[in-house]
């Protein structure tokens, strides 16, 4: 007797974990990816050139290249824009590579070269063109590129995620509504992507203009457009 009652105990004990670990029915759920954009004006435009020199030596390469960009900010200052709002990108002194004459031969050139990358930021827009025709027409700096940009990134970003977590629920109501549910409580936020979206202008009629002319046609965006992806998931309920 004693023997059958432990027995019964023990199976007792074994199912109990089992009857405890048993699985909780799915609750279904609707996931929808919103998307949002939003559009604000610029506030500046950073233009992008390089002054280049060659020599026969580093020292002598980047001497010559010191006395250029020295001329090249007095120049840029003469146009308007403060000291301050010109930076150094980068610097390097780097071997020549060689070069073929129209016969084939290597040409004789110098041995070193040096590039200094200049930012110059502007809150001009309507000079820009105007600054990079100026910059074209140096002898001293090559032009690279224009980009505007805001004060407030951090803004435009915000504003497109809000629109996406509307465009989301927006989804999620209408798939809902279909389907003859309602959405319940709000289970996740999946955070995408938010980054700005602005055409670069095409700087190749500009780079070929001929040398001296007085104004480039750069024309600033009205806008600058933020896009934003969300994910969000809703528990699905009963009958709204």
């Amino acid at each position: 007797m004693r023997l059958a009652v432990a027995a019964a105990l023990a199976a007792l004990s074994l199912a109990a974990p089992a009857l405890a670990q048993a699985p909780t029915p799915r609750q279904p759920t609707i996931s929808v990816m919103g998307t949002g954009e939003a559009e604000l004006k610029p506030d500046f435009a950073r233009i992008h050139v390089t002054v280049a020199t060659q020599a026969d030596t580093v020292a002598q390469a980047s001497a010559a290249n010191n006395t250029a960009t020295e001329r090249v900010l007095a120049r840029i200052q003469s146009l308007g824009v403060r000291r301050e709002d010109i930076r150094t990108v980068n610097f390097q002194v780097f071997q020549t590579p060689p070069q073929l004459g129209p016969d084939g031969k290597e040409l004789k050139t110098p041995k070193f070269s040096a590039n200094h990358q200049l930012r110059i930021t502007t809150r001009d827009l309507d000079g820009v063109g105007r600054l990079a025709g100026e910059i074209l027409a140096s002898g001293d700096m090559t032009f690279q590129s224009v980009a505007f940009g805001l004060d407030r990134q951090e803004e435009g970003g915000d504003r497109a995620r809000e629109a996406a977590v509307r465009d989301a629920r927006r989804q999620a109501e209408i798939y809902a509504g279909a389907a003859g549910v309602s959405l319940g409580r709000l289970l996740e936020i999946r955070d995408g992507s938010a980054q700005p979206f602005e055409p670069q202008p095409d700087m190749r009629m500009s780079m070929a203009m001929a040398k001296g002319a007085e104004s480039v046609p750069i024309v600033p965006p009205a806008t600058i457009r933020y896009t934003a992806n969300v994910q969000l998931v809703w528990e699905m309920a009963g009958k709204p």
